[in-house]
Parts: C-alpha cells; sequence; structure tokens
C-alpha cells in the first residue's frame, strides 16, 4: 500500500517537473499562485486606496460641491466623534457590492474628463439628475450604505422624536420605505424637489 502510494507520488513529481516547451508544470503552478497573489495584491490595494475620502475629493467638482455640503451637517461633526465619509455613504461595505459599485462610479470618470459638472453652474444644473441616481440606487438596496452604521434592531425609539418613532417602528419596520424615502438631503443639499413624494 505504502508502496503504490509512493509510485503514485513520483508519477506525479514526474509530471510537474517534466517541462511543457520551456517550463515545468510546477514552475508554472506555483509561478502562477504567485501573480495571482501579487494581482490581488495590487488590486485589493488600488481598491481600498480609491475608496477613502481623500480619493474622492481629489476632483475639485465633488471638493468645491458636495464636500462643502457635507462638512455642515451631522454627518461630518456631532457630539459622539463619529464621522462618515463619503465612501462610507456611497460605496457598500461588502466586497462583491462593493465591486458593482466601483464598475458603475467608473462611468463617474467620464463626467470627469469630458467636464460634464466642472463648474458650479454645471453641478446646479444636474444636481437633480445626480441625486435622483443616488436615491434611486439606495432605494434599490434598501439603504445599504445607511444601514451600515444604523441598524433598525438597536433603534431606541423612546428617544426619537413621535414622528420619527412613528416612521420607523411602521414604515421601516414593515419594509414599505427605506431610509432614503425619507431621509433625502441628509447630508447634501437638496435640488428644487417638485415632483418629489413627501416634499
Amino acid at each position: 500500500m505504502i508502496a503504490k502510494l509512493f509510485e503514485q507520488l513520483k508519477i506525479v513529481w514526474k509530471v510537474l517537473c517534466r517541462p511543457s516547451v520551456h517550463y515545468s508544470l510546477g514552475f508554472l503552478t506555483i509561478g502562477g499562485f504567485i501573480a495571482g497573489v501579487i494581482f490581488w495584491g495590487g488590486f485589493n490595494t488600488a481598491l481600498e486606496l480609491t475608496n477613502r475620502e481623500q480619493f474622492c475629493i481629489g476632483c475639485h467638482e465633488m471638493e468645491n460641491n458636495v464636500y462643502q455640503e457635507l462638512q455642515t451637517t451631522i454627518h461630518f461633526t456631532n457630539r459622539s466623534g463619529v464621522r462618515a465619509t463619503c465612501p462610507d455613504c456611497h460605496v457598500p461595505h461588502n466586497w462583491t457590492d462593493k465591486i458593482a459599485r466601483k464598475m458603475q462610479a467608473s462611468k463617474e470618470v467620464w463626467g470627469k474628463i469630458f467636464g460634464t459638472i466642472n463648474t458650479r453652474e454645471k453641478f446646479e444644473a444636474k444636481r437633480r439628475h445626480l441625486a435622483e441616481n443616488e436615491w434611486n440606487r439606495l432605494k434599490a438596496n434598501d439603504s445599504l450604505e445607511c444601514r451600515n452604521c444604523h441598524n433598525f434592531d438597536y433603534m431606541d425609539f423612546t428617544r426619537q422624536s413621535k414622528r420619527a418613532s412613528q416612521m420607523h417602528s411602521t414604515s421601516l419596520a414593515s419594509g414599505e420605505k427605506t431610509c432614503i424615502d425619507c431621509h433625502k438631503g441628509i447630508a447634501h443639499q437638496l435640488p428644487d424637489m417638485a415632483g418629489v413624494e413627501g416634499f
């Protein structure tokens, strides 16, 4: 039995060491594994570097418009010292959703290249469209980014206003509404809200 196992190991060893034109299968396997680790490390590093506030406000369109608005909100500075950055609200935390969002965001690079919102006037002209895109995305994923920090199971309704308590314990609890349905403009100025439900 041991002899048979030893024979099989010798056969596997020969296959791994046998050259396939120039390199052995073992070399190609190990080399491929190492190259994969290097690629994955580089990819993940790039992903994390583009998932920081400094990257987000690296272009003047974001720094001079929405970032200025964020600085006046409770998500930027508050009594508890917990601060939400751009990726906290605009990029999901789990990996597969994050990759999908990054692919969607790659479309936004075209806006940067072609100067779609490179002035305050252009930004204001597109504000409603941009806001609606974000609202629709958040509605579609059940306000996933909000729920990364705000957990319904731990909400203390006794410490909320009467209206908030009522809405959270009914509409949110039943799944009829999600965070973004009521909390539009929580971190940025609202566009013209004519025709938007609830406004």
